[in-house]
Formats: structure tokens, C-alpha cells, sequence
């Protein structure tokens, strides 16, 4: 099992070099970067030179707010740069955020997002052989690329390419298609092993392709810390599953244990504005299913005992700020 962590870049892109290398030097793995008031990319671009080993890559880019030309352009590039440590992450977002935010199409989100895909490493053969391009897919079309737009072949052309979802037909995409999966971190064990993981097996058995082919990669609700560290975390987990467990999309987590009539409680609740009042909602049993809490120096222990065989690639679901808590890093990645 990996060890990797998220690259927070919410107080600007100035520190990104310096996090990135520190993180390198204590261990990790990987280096993820998501998109929600930054551009995943450019963080990518920075911390590339300033690593060495790591893997790198989005968790996630938005797929549909751009073509799969310009993705493919910004994913040939960062390859180059890292020497084959890049690793593509592509989510579709929701359709209010692609129509209203983004101003682009949604509809046949999963279907969308394979012809994306497919797009992708059509372009991605054009750039690395004679140039012809000639792709007509359901939704993209691409069928020019003269030589004064064509970037060139690249030591390490295979990029792997990882999806995000919740719903079970873009797991079984992922076992048709991809590289990977990014497990949204509401999750638990029991909707990995008997949800996700089955679906992933339905889409690679339908391909011919074997489903332990395609790695699983999730960021992890953690609790640990002194006793009064505990309780905060604790109760921000339970704020934090009440937001996502209200939202229809992730009723599929839910369900894994039951737990539907809850979800319906917290999406009445969250349409007639009841924030504060949700966390109630979530018990102590539900917080345990979808987080892990361990003392600071069996963190790492708890990881890979609730993770091992069942996720590839492990960071938490908290910043790392170079300098801070390094005692308690270094415990979590002993642990692997």
C-alpha cells in the first residue's frame, strides 16, 4: 500500500515547490492535486522540478470543462516534465457546476466521459506516431493535427489515466477503460469490497481486461491525536459525512450498510437549510464505518490493516504543512 498526500494549495501557489519537496523528503509516495478554487495542472507544473521520485497527478481535473485536446496537451507535457511520473485524474463534477459554472454540455455523463478517454489516447498515439489523427467518437470528433501543432513522440508515452466516482457505472468504466479509480473519501471498507470493487470486476470482465489491472487510490477520514484533538476531529468528521451523506449522488455509500432512510432525513434537512443540525444525524457507528481513528503512532498500523489488499494508493484527508506535525507523518508512513 501508498502512502500519498493531498497538495493543498488554498493560501496560493507560492509554497507549492518547498511542500512538494518536503514531502518527498519525509517519504511520501505520491502527491495529489484537486480542483476546486485552482487549477490542478499548474500545481502539477510546479512541483514537478521539485521532486524527484513521487508520483504526481490530479485527484481530479474536471474532464468536461475542457477538450480532450487541451487535456491531452497539459497531460503530454506534464509527462515530459516528470519523466513518466504523471498520473491523469479525470472526475465529470455534477451537471450544475459543468453547465452553470463551466458553461459546457453534461448530459450522458459516463458515456461522455469514456468517448473523453478514448479521445485522449487517440490524440495521445497521434503525438507519439506519424501525427494522423483521425477520431470520431459519440461526442468528440478530432481529426486534424498538422505538424506545427504536434508536440512529438516522448520517452514515456503510456499515461495512466484514473476516473473518480460514486455511482457503479463509472466504477464499471474504470474496469473497462482506466488505470484507476479514486474512491471518494465517504466511503467505508465494506462499500469498497462489496460495491466498487465488484462493479470494476463487471467492466473489466466485460473488456477482457483483469480487474486487479486497475488501481484503487482514496483519501482517508482520520481521527488521532491527544483525547480533546480527538473529539475535535471527531465531530468535523461527523459534520462532514452529514454534507456528503445528503447529497442523492452518494446514496450508494449509504446503502452499502443500510443506512438509506438517514440520507433521505439529511437531504430534507439540508434543502430547508438545517446545516447545524445535521451532524445529530451521523452516530458514533457511522463516523467509525467511514473513518479511521488510531493514536498518532499506530496510524500507519490502522491504515494498512483497513486498507491492505482492498486500496492501492492511501493519503489523509488533512493538510501537511512542511515542518508541522513531522513526528506525526513519519509515523503514519513507518506504518505502510
Amino acid at each position: 500500500m501508498k502512502i500519498d498526500v493531498g497538495l493543498g494549495v488554498e493560501s496560493g501557489i507560492h509554497g507549492i515547490g518547498d511542500t512538494a519537496r518536503a514531502a518527498e523528503e519525509l517519504g511520501f509516495d505520491g502527491l495529489w492535486t484537486s480542483e476546486t478554487k485552482h487549477d490542478s495542472f499548474l500545481p502539477l507544473a510546479i512541483a514537478t522540478p521539485n521532486t524527484r521520485t513521487m508520483r504526481l497527478g490530479n485527484s481530479v481535473a474536471i474532464a468536461f470543462s475542457r477538450s480532450p485536446m487541451v487535456t491531452a496537451q497539459l497531460a503530454w507535457d506534464l509527462q515530459t516534465l516528470s519523466g513518466g511520473r504523471f498520473i491523469l485524474g479525470l472526475g465529470t463534477q455534477v451537471r450544475a457546476h459543468v453547465e452553470r459554472r463551466f458553461s459546457m454540455p453534461f448530459e450522458k455523463p459516463a458515456a461522455r466521459l469514456a468517448d473523453y478517454i478514448r479521445a485522449l489516447r487517440a490524440i495521445w498515439a497521434a503525438f507519439q506516431g506519424d501525427g494522423r489523427l483521425d477520431y470520431r467518437g459519440e461526442f468528440y470528433q478530432h481529426t486534424l493535427l498538422s505538424p506545427f501543432f504536434n508536440p512529438g513522440p516522448i520517452q514515456e508515452p503510456e499515461i495512466p489515466v484514473y476516473i473518480a466516482g460514486v455511482n457503479m457505472r463509472l466504477a464499471r468504466l474504470a474496469g473497462e477503460l482506466c488505470d484507476g479509480f479514486h474512491v471518494h473519501p465517504f466511503h467505508s471498507p465494506a462499500y469498497v469490497r462489496d460495491t466498487v470493487k465488484p462493479a470494476i470486476a463487471e467492466g473489466a470482465k466485460a473488456e477482457g481486461r483483469d480487474p486487479e489491472a486497475v488501481e484503487l487510490a482514496t483519501s482517508a477520514f482520520v481521527i488521532s491525536g491527544t483525547e480533546a484533538e480527538a473529539r475535535k476531529q471527531r465531530e468535523a468528521v461527523r459534520q462532514q459525512v452529514s454534507f456528503y451523506a445528503s447529497t442523492p449522488t452518494y446514496r450508494t455509500v449509504l446503502e452499502a450498510h443500510g443506512w438509506e432512510e438517514v440520507g433521505d432525513r439529511l437531504s430534507g434537512m439540508a434543502r430547508e437549510k438545517r446545516w447545524e443540525e445535521m451532524p445529530r444525524e451521523i452516530t458514533d457507528e457511522m463516523v467509525s464505518a467511514f473513518a479511521v481513528e488510531a493514536a498518532p503512532d499506530e496510524l500507519g498500523h490502522a491504515l494498512r490493516e483497513r486498507y491492505e489488499g482492498l486500496i492501492h494508493r492511501v493519503s489523509l484527508y488533512t493538510t501537511f504543512e512542511p515542518g508541522q506535525n513531522e513526528d506525526f507523518w513519519r509515523a503514519v508512513l513507518d506504518g505502510r
